[in-house]
């Protein structure tokens, strides 16, 4: 490995962006170069800028000069070395960004599409269109829920808890919005994002589940496993969570502890691809599914290559973004993607310097 720069983008949202608990008006994205024998592979994170000389201080220097297909035993050096410096968080935001870019690397330099280097345990990967913040109008919602539809997705998740859980009148109303555009057949799901207390979590899906809610994400926070498991036993949605999970113990807690019937990996936050592999096998091992977060560019390829992934959240703000920036999105139309069917080596995105370079901030 030659060489790894590190750049940062600032894009603003379309719409206002909100959930239970937090507002936004912008994302941030963080890339991540990884450079050998003239090729050139990506990785990023969706996170903070304060990731990038994380990158740069702390990881270039046990990276540049390592073996370009050894991406386990990098993984680990790099997780080694921030032990004093705080491993969870921004630190892993930018060990997953390198680890990324190191598997793209490696696919790129055998010519081999990334989910034929992992191996792939199916060909498509079924999506669910993602977004439905807390600060869309009726009309906002509306045509964001029939773009979906539209594209033959027939899974689709907005936001709740709105305010920490104050606006359950409001929540009511938008899932009864939701399910009124999409019709029955649509599969539709709910996220918290962690904002509702235990009982009243229980109240809501067993409201909700007249709706036909058959997926409620982080109910409560993700901290509280207690709560969790207990929210799952009352109720008959699914419950899910995990994408803030920085580390493989992590996912091993969750799991083990019958707090979720899903699991949930982000692969730009839990240590990258080598991680994300990790946890996909921890889950399976219990019985469980495994669901992509976000970034769906970056799991499409991973996705396909375990046999318990349930589905890719194609978010909303993400795939904006990804198509802004980026050169090789996949087409979501008919509700999955296919990973690796255009022959691309990796996962077969290049960066639209042109298009980025209007947003970079460092």
């Amino acid at each position: 490995m030659e060489h790894l720069p590190v750049s940062v983008y600032r894009i603003p949202t379309d719409l206002p962006g909100g959930d239970a608990t937090l507002t936004w008006d912008a994302t941030t994205l963080v890339l991540v170069e990884a450079t050998a024998a003239g090729r050139t592979g990506l990785g990023c994170t969706y996170g903070s800028p304060a990731t990038a000389p994380v990158v740069a201080q702390e990881l270039a220097d046990l990276v540049v000069g390592f073996d370009a297909f050894d991406v386990p035993a990098a993984n680990d050096r790099m997780s080694r070395a921030l032990r004093n410096a705080g491993r969870p968080g921004i630190a892993a935001g930018a060990v997953s960004a390198v680890d990324t870019a190191l598997w793209d690397l490696k696919a790129r330099l055998l010519d081999l599409p990334l989910v034929r280097l992992l191996g792939a345990a199916r060909d498509k990967v079924t999506v669910y269109g993602s977004g439905g913040l807390t600060p869309y109008g009726d009309t906002q919602l509306e045509r964001q829920l029939r773009g979906w539809t539209d594209q033959g997705i027939d899974r689709v998740k907005i936001k709740v808890a709105e305010s920490w859980g104050r606006c359950e009148a409001r929540d009511m109303h938008r899932t009864a919005l939701t399910r009124s555009v999409v019709g029955d057949a649509t599969d539709l799901y709910v996220d918290a994002n962690g904002g509702y207390t235990r009982k009243q979590a229980v109240r809501v899906a067993t409201a909700m589940a007249g709706l036909g809610v058959t997926w409620l994400e982080e109910p409560v926070s993700s901290d509280d496993l207690t709560g969790l498991r207990e929210v799952r036993e009352a109720v008959t949605a699914d419950v899910a969570a995990g994408e803030y999970g920085y580390d493989l113990p992590y996912f091993v807690r969750m799991a083990v502890s019958g707090a979720v019937d899903c699991l949930q990996a982000d692969v730009t936050r839990c240590g990258g691809i080598t991680v994300w592999l990790r946890a996909a096998a921890v889950a399976e091992g219990l019985g469980l599914h495994i669901s992509a977060h976000c970034a769906p560019h970056l799991h499409a390829h991973v996705a396909a290559a375990v046999p318990n992934t349930r589905h890719l959240e194609w978010f909303h703000d993400h795939v904006r973004i990804e198509n802004m920036l980026f050169h090789g999105t996949l087409d979501p139309r008919g509700g999955s993607v296919t990973p690796g069917a255009s022959g691309e080596p990796g996962h077969g995105l290049t960066l639209d310097r042109a298009a980025a370079g209007r947003y970079r901030i460092a």
